[in-house]
């Protein structure tokens, strides 16, 4: 059941119909009205359907799927009633951190179990009692395996980020969770994206589902102003260093293709600018808490990372992302940007290209649909610009498309 929305006037959260105990952890949280995923997914959820929710990156996904199921919640019983499913350690640590706010006041348990992290903690946890489990997919199978997590009372199953954790070979594993859940259940299943993957598994899994789509056509963010720059790759720290000086971001991601390029940006940004991190898939768990509490909080401004752990970042107050390396994939690029510009604000996306990159920045400008503006900065002119595709715009987006920091 494919149901359509219309992004039209937004009615508060009261119109939703939430107990008055939600309303006031929102109105503590600062929530105010929903955001279009939020207003059209909570009253599906509340009436038990299953539901595929498709929206951007930084519309407020997490709460779409988190209040009904608190509000859902039944007293205590001999194990966790809901499990969410999501791609990274820091997504799922994100996801308990958001369902803490909104059960506020409530004798409501969540726990995060992913790799990184000592089991025996994870095992006391779910031993004293859990409502809501939020884990990677690996780690949940792990616990599974171990007879330590009890599925005989799951009710509610949430895949989030369903399209990244299909990208990143979870679907047996996903399979393996959804078939030990009980039936009947509610699934809901929130992606970026709608594969033919995702809908063959929506078919399997879920019954009658009211699709939610509420994702434009073009994928990248309306708020987040994009530019790419020419450089010669020797000048890239320079580049960056002045568009920091230049812009003073609140908070700024700056993407790096390899960890060993990451830690060396790093290394060298940290004698220059105040509040610099480095965050990667070789970084043990609890030095990934740290930075990401640091990033959360504001201490640290910026943040160098790579794809794999980026795209599990969110956090409302960045202003800029900088593709310091041209991502390899072009729907990385539609992944990184969207760092910035989070629940509506606006931000700024900049690419350093070199000279002999011109195919990758065509095939992301036939992704998005649109041309990069070039942003010619003085002091950093290249003699050679980058060689483009040959092939017209037009005919190029239509075989692409289907498819605050101080200096020290």
């Amino acid at each position: 059941m494919i149901r359509s929305v219309v992004e039209g006037p937004l009615t508060g959260f009261r119109s939703l119909g939430l107990s008055r105990s939600m309303l006031q952890a929102l109105k503590r949280t600062g929530y105010v009205a929903p955001t279009p995923i939020q207003a059209a997914l909570i009253p599906e959820a509340l009436e038990g359907h299953d539901v595929i929710g498709q929206a951007k990156t930084g519309t407020g996904k997490t709460a779409a799927f988190a209040i009904p199921l608190i509000e859902m919640l039944e007293p205590r019983g001999s194990g966790p009633q809901a499990i969410v499913l999501a791609p990274t350690r820091e997504l799922v640590q994100q996801i308990v951190g958001e369902f803490e706010k909104f059960a506020q006041g409530r004798d409501v348990l969540v726990r995060g179990l992913y790799g990184g992290e000592p089991i025996d903690r994870q095992l006391k946890s779910l031993r004293q009692g859990v409502d809501i489990v939020v884990g990677t997919p690996g780690r949940v199978i792990d616990h599974i395996e171990r007879k330590t997590l009890f599925m005989g009372e799951i009710v509610h199953v949430v895949l989030d980020e369903a399209d990244r954790m299909l990208d990143i070979g979870f679907r047996p594993d996903i399979e393996r969770i959804l078939r030990r859940a009980p039936q009947p259940r509610q699934t809901l299943l929130l992606s970026a994206t709608i594969s033919d993957e995702i809908r063959k598994l929506a078919r399997r899994y879920m019954y009658n589902a009211v699709e939610l789509n509420l994702s434009r056509d073009e994928p990248t963010v309306e708020s987040i102003q994009q530019y790419y720059v020419t450089v010669d790759q020797a000048r890239k720290m320079d580049l960056l260093l002045h568009l920091l000086e230049r812009d003073q971001p609140r908070q700024c991601i700056v993407f790096t293709r390899t960890k060993r390029g990451a830690d060396k940006l790093a290394e060298r940004l940290k004698s220059r600018v105040k509040g610099v991190a480095t965050i990667h898939g070789d970084l043990a768990q609890t030095a990934r808490d740290r930075v990401m509490r640091g990033f959360r909080d504001g201490s640290i401004p910026v943040l160098i990372a790579t794809d794999v752990v980026g795209r599990g970042i969110d956090v409302c107050g960045i202003s800029h992302v900088v593709n310091f390396d041209v991502p390899d994939d072009a729907e990385n690029y539609v992944h990184r940007i969207g760092r910035a510009g989070r629940m509506g604000r606006d931000g700024v996306a900049y690419m350093f290209v070199c000279p002999d990159q011109g195919e990758p920045l065509t095939t992301i400008e036939g992704l998005i649909n649109k041309p990069i503006p070039a942003l010619r900065i003085e002091g950093f002119e290249t003699f050679k610009k980058p060689e483009r595709t040959h092939k017209p715009f037009r005919e190029l987006f239509s075989s692409v498309s289907g498819r605050g920091v101080a200096l020290a």
